[in-house]
């Protein structure tokens, strides 16, 4: 009856709270979102507001494809490679139980990128 429904809506919600955000499946898809976007390019200045654009835009749409209930928020930078590296940071405050991040190096001979992906899980 109503009442076996909503104890399977329940525990449903349960194991999607605590699940977790999956940091390797989220990777895999920037990856290739970003191996798509920059494979075979070498750096042009022009051009990199559009790259970064399309691999913020494409990785969003895959990730909200999954429809799992969370918000996300994609970054990326994309940068002329040079003898001086190139270093980032980010901290944030969160439930690390049900959210999370993930980070993709990407190099050639010409740029290097790093996207980052943060996971915040809806509670309903």
């Amino acid at each position: 009856g109503e009442g076996y429904l909503l104890g399977q809506l329940r525990i449903f919600c349960i194991i999607t709270i605590y699940v977790g955000f999956n940091a390797d499946e989220a990777h895999n898809i920037v990856k290739e979102c970003v191996d798509e976007i920059l494979g075979g390019e070498d750096y042009n200045q022009n051009n990199i507001n559009q790259w970064t654009a399309s691999i913020v835009e494409q990785s969003l749409a895959h990730l909200v494809k999954l429809g799992k209930a969370y918000k996300y928020i994609v970054t990326c930078a994309v940068v002329q490679r040079s003898a001086y590296g190139f270093h980032t940071a980010s901290s944030c405050f969160w439930d690390t139980t049900s959210d999370g991040t993930c980070t993709v190096r990407w190099e050639n001979r010409t740029m290097n990128c790093i996207v980052n992906v943060f996971a915040i899980a809806i509670v309903l």
